[in-house]
C-alpha cells in the first residue's frame, strides 16, 4: 500500500510557488537568448511598441479635433472618450498586436506567435482594466482595484495562478468551521468591490428614473430611491458575510442580543430614522418647499435619513433632525400652492384722505416685480384702527416665489409706498412729545415732567 503522503506546509508552498516563479523567469530569459522564432516575436513586439507611438503622434490633433466636436453627447460618453485618448498609444498597441497574431496565426505555426498572443492579451487586459476602474470614483480604491486586476491578469497570461492560489490559500487561520485565508479574503474583497461598484450605479440608475417620473411626488421619489439603496446596499452585506465563510445564523443571534443594547444608546438615531420615513409617506415635506422653524426660514434642499437639509437666503446650510420636524410646529409656506401673502402695516396723518391713501398704496404694490395682481391675487388695503399719532393702515399682497426671499420683497415695497406718498403729498406722522419743567410749589427744588403726544 502506497503510504499517504502528509500536507504540505506552508514554507513548502512557498518554495513551489518561488520554484515555480523561477521555472517562469527561465523561461521568459530563455525567450531572449535562444536564437530563432522566439527572438523574432519579441522583435515584433518591439516594433509594433515603436509603430504605436507614431500613429498616437501622427493621429492625436485628428482624435482631439473629433472629440471636441462631439459636442452633442451625454457626458458619460465624452468622458469614455477622454479616457480612451489619454491610452491611445496602449490602444494602437494592442489592435496591432492583435492583427498581426491573427495573421501569422494563418500564414504560419502557432508556436511562432505564441508571445505575441500573450503581449496582446495582457495589453487588451491592462486597456480593459484601466477604463472600468474610471468607474470607482474614490482614488485609493481605484488603484488598489486596478493594481490587483493587473496583477491577476499577468498571472493568467503567464499561467502562475494555481501556484499562487495554492499559497494563498494555504495562508489561513481555521477556529472550528471557519477557514478563512488570504485567498478567500481577497476573493471576497474583489467580489465586494465589484458589487458595491454596481450597486452604485444601479441606485443611481433607479434614482435617476424616479425623478424624471412625473407621477410620483417628490416624496415619494426619495422614499423609493432609499428604500432601493437600503435593499441593494443590505443585499451587498449579506452576501459579503458569507462570502468571507461565516455563519449567518450565528450572527443573526449576535446581532440580536448587540442590537437592544445599543438601541438604548441610539434612540435619537432611531428616532430620526423613522420620523424621516414618515415624512417622506405624508408628503408634509418636500424638497423644494419654503418652511419656518423657529428662527430659520428656508427652502428644503435635501431629504435624508437622518436630517433635513435647509438652505437660508444668507447661504447657511441647516442639518435639522428629522425628529424636530415630526414633534416642532413647521410653517411650510409652499405646501398645498407656493402662492404666499404678506402683511405690511402703515400710518398716515390725520390730515390725508383714507381714501387716497388706499388707492395710492395698491397702485404702488401693484409696480413692485414679484407682486402678483390678478384674480384671487388682489393687493388689498385696510384701515385697522386710529392710533394716537396716525391712521394705521394694512397692505396685504401675494407674491408666488418665497424662495427669492421675503426681506427684500418687502423692502421693495415699503420704498414704493415712500416715494408714491411723496408724490401724492401724503405724510406718515411720528409720536410727538412736549416736555414741561414746572417748579415744585412746597420747596421749589422739584421738577415735574409732563408729556403731551
Amino acid at each position: 500500500m502506497d503510504q499517504e503522503q502528509p500536507p504540505q506546509t506552508m514554507t513548502d508552498m512557498f518554495a513551489d510557488m518561488i520554484a515555480a516563479f523561477f521555472i517562469q523567469a527561465e523561461k521568459v530569459f530563455d525567450l531572449f537568448v535562444t536564437p530563432g522564432w522566439r527572438q523574432y516575436q519579441i522583435l515584433i513586439v518591439l516594433l509594433l511598441v515603436a509603430l504605436s507611438f507614431l500613429l498616437r503622434l501622427l493621429t492625436k490633433n485628428q482624435w482631439e479635433a473629433w472629440a471636441r466636436a462631439r459636442e452633442g453627447w451625454p457626458k458619460w460618453r465624452l468622458r469614455s472618450l477622454v479616457q480612451i485618448m489619454r491610452r491611445l498609444t496602449l490602444l494602437y498597441f494592442a489592435l496591432l498586436a492583435w492583427l498581426v497574431y491573427l495573421v501569422m496565426q494563418q500564414v504560419t505555426w502557432p508556436s511562432r506567435s505564441y508571445i505575441i498572443g500573450i503581449v496582446a492579451t495582457l495589453a487588451t487586459a491592462w486597456l480593459v482594466i484601466a477604463l472600468v476602474a474610471r468607474l470607482v470614483h474614490n482614488r485609493t480604491l481605484r488603484k488598489i482595484f486596478k493594481w490587483s486586476m493587473w496583477v491577476y491578469a499577468t498571472l493568467v497570461a503567464l499561467n502562475l495562478t494555481d501556484d499562487v492560489a495554492g499559497f494563498l490559500d494555504g495562508v489561513a487561520v481555521s477556529i472550528g468551521d471557519l477557514h478563512i485565508s488570504i485567498l478567500g479574503i481577497l476573493k471576497a474583497a474583489l467580489l465586494i468591490g465589484v458589487l458595491l461598484v454596481l450597486t452604485r450605479l444601479a441606485t443611481q440608475a433607479a434614482s435617476r428614473a424616479l425623478h424624471s417620473n412625473d407621477d410620483l411626488s417628490p416624496s415619494m421619489q426619495v422614499l423609493l430611491s432609499k428604500a432601493i439603496q437600503v435593499s441593494l446596499y443590505g443585499i451587498v452585506f449579506l452576501v459579503s458575510i458569507r462570502t468571507l465563510g461565516f455563519d449567518l445564523t450565528g450572527i443573526a443571534l449576535l446581532s440580536g442580543a448587540v442590537g437592544v443594547g445599543i438601541g438604548f444608546g441610539l434612540q435619537k438615531v432611531v428616532s430620526n430614522l423613522i420620523s424621516g420615513i414618515i415624512i417622506l409617506m405624508d408628503r408634509s415635506i418636500k424638497p423644494g418647499d419654503v418652511i419656518s422653524l423657529g428662527e430659520t426660514f428656508g427652502w428644503i434642499n435635501s431629504l435624508g435619513a437622518r436630517y433635513v437639509s435647509v438652505v437660508t437666503r444668507d447661504g447657511r446650510e441647516y442639518l435639522i433632525p428629522n425628529e424636530d420636524l415630526i414633534t416642532g410646529q413647521v410653517v411650510n409656506w409652499s405646501h398645498s400652492d407656493r402662492f404666499v401673502r404678506l402683511d405690511l402695516e402703515f400710518g398716515t396723518s390725520y390730515d390725508d384722505d383714507p381714501h387716497q391713501v388706499r388707492a395710492v398704496a395698491i397702485r404702488a404694490v401693484k409696480s413692485v416685480q414679484r407682486v402678483l395682481s390678478g384674480f384671487g391675487h388682489e393687493p388689498v388695503c385696510h384701515i385697522t384702527g386710529f392710533g394716537d399719532s396716525s391712521v394705521d393702515y394694512v397692505l396685504r399682497f401675494w407674491i408666488s416665489d418665497p424662495t427669492a426671499g421675503l426681506t427684500n420683497i418687502r423692502g421693495n415695497v415699503y420704498l414704493a409706498l415712500w416715494d408714491a406718498f411723496k408724490a401724492e403729498g401724503i405724510s406718515i406722522p411720528f409720536p410727538q412729545r412736549e416736555v414741561r419743567l414746572l417748579k415744585d410749589e412746597d420747596d421749589g427744588s422739584g421738577a415735574q415732567q409732563l408729556a403731551k403726544e
